[in-house]
């Protein structure tokens, strides 16, 4: 996942492989083994990378060890996954424990609404991996036209769908005219 971010976001930006070689240092060989996932960078050089297409650090470090499956390239699942941006934290209410089965969570999130009962009840708390990637059927955190939401995604032909446990909330179908971001996977 890790190299096909940096390519998707190289080319975004409008920069070539010898462009973005130079101006990390980087030997254009190894930054293309990297590209294609052959080879992970040092995190010295995914620091190079990220100041060089100026994005933060943190955000490409969450996808270092995943790997992108045929499902997750079908759907386009890295075009959902911002890289630019930082989640806002506007109330910290402090800290909680963090059960040890849950070591990939990046911080923990109160549900604010009933869409998931009776699987998650409202006011407590996931455990939430940043960028973590999603299979079928797993539990996210996402963010649709300005608002965070928890769903179960799911993959079909149509494209990516968001399901509530709670049988009177529609589905909802997921294009790519939606401002729609994957933020991480949801541990219970």
């Amino acid at each position: 996942m890790l190299g096909d971010m940096i390519s998707m976001i190289r080319k975004e930006k409008g920069i070539t492989k010898a462009e973005l070689a130079k101006l990390t240092g980087i030997n254009s060989g190894h930054l293309a083994h990297i590209e294609k996932g052959d080879r992970n960078p040092s995190h010295k050089t995914l620091y190079s990378i990220c100041q060089a297409l100026n994005i933060p650090y943190e955000s490409l470090l969450y996808t270092y060890d995943k790997t992108l499956t045929i499902e997750h390239q079908k759907y386009d699942y890295i075009k959902y996954v911002p890289y630019d941006k930082v989640p806002i934290i506007s109330n910290l209410d402090g800290y909680i424990d963090c059960p040890s089965e849950y070591s990939n969570a990046s911080f923990a999130y109160r549900v604010l609404d009933n869409d998931m009962e009776p699987k998650i009840k409202k006011n407590s708390f996931v455990f939430v991996e940043l960028s973590g990637l999603l299979q079928n059927n797993d539990i996210g955190l996402f963010k649709l036209d300005e608002k965070f939401i928890i769903r179960k995604l799911l993959y079909r032909k149509s494209g990516l769908v968001l399901r509530a446990e709670n049988t009177d909330i529609p589905d909802i179908s997921v294009s790519l005219s939606k401002n729609f971001n994957i933020i991480g996977k949801i541990y219970i």
